[in-house]
């Protein structure tokens, strides 16, 4: 059994939001097929708190995780895209939390979302919609998201913020003494484990293939999910980031 679950990035709301998919996994989890004991929802549960734009499929995720609350511990940490506290933890049913801790195998492993580490989309929110717009648009004109996904990856500034958050997230982890850090945010799934503490993101449900956090006896492991055999990716690690902190760039 998993100790741990994790996802973020869903995204409720969106047009891009992969809730087909996210239901059919949530099924699995309820019926056994993947046991875990717990599900870390990793912040972005909902695109914005205009909740007329959920539609069948995303109501459906709702109801899957209220259901799958009375059956083991669900914990959400809060996103940059998700409303207050008190109105998400209603609605989902669950615990809410700026970030967590759990132990699995001897090693202490942190939750957060990441956005506390980006300083772009509080610097430049009209450039961050805009590229947002211009992402979601990618998305829908290509639904293989391949478009998307290497616009992204061709992006400076979307790398660079990527690994500033990376190297934050990891100093900020390295500073209380856990061994490894996971985050969401970037909507890009990875890991970093050639450093003393790791680091993990989780990836998202806006963009095929979807990626979840297994965590089991210590281990993290990142994994792309397709609607009816979830399978591991290999991803390999990035770079050496260096110890000073990366610079903003617009």
């Amino acid at each position: 059994m998993l100790a741990a679950v994790v996802i973020s990035d869903i995204h409720l709301g969106s047009d891009n939001c992969q809730a087909k998919q996210l239901v059919h996994f949530l099924e699995e989890m309820r019926h056994g097929a993947m046991a875990a004991r717990r599900l870390i929802l990793n912040g972005d549960v909902f695109d914005s708190i205009d909740f007329r734009r959920l539609k069948k499929q995303h109501w459906k995720v709702l109801s899957e995780l209220r259901k799958l609350s009375d059956e083991m511990e669900i914990t959400w940490i809060n996103g940059n895209h998700d409303g207050p506290a008190e109105i998400v933890s209603h609605l989902l049913g669950v615990t809410c939390s700026d970030e967590i801790v759990i132990e699995s195998g001897g090693r202490r492993i942190l939750f957060l979302h990441g956005h506390r580490f980006d300083e772009f989309i509080s610097r430049y929110p009209v450039v961050t919609w805009v590229a947002d717009r211009v992402y979601n648009l990618l998305q829908r004109i290509d639904q293989s998201h391949h478009f998307a996904k290497m616009a992204k990856r061709k992006s400076k500034t979307f790398l660079r913020c990527a690994r500033k958050i990376e190297h934050d997230a990891v100093r900020y982890a390295a500073k209380r003494g856990y061994d490894a850090v996971c985050c969401g945010h970037t909507h890009h799934a990875g890991a970093n484990e050639t450093g003393p503490v790791r680091y993990y993101n989780s990836g998202c449900w806006t963009e095929k293939p979807c990626h979840y956090l297994a965590v089991a006896d210590g281990v993290v492991e990142v994994r792309s999910y397709g609607e009816s055999v979830p399978d591991e990716v290999p991803v390999p690690p990035a770079a050496p980031l260096p110890e000073t902190s990366l610079p903003s760039v617009a």
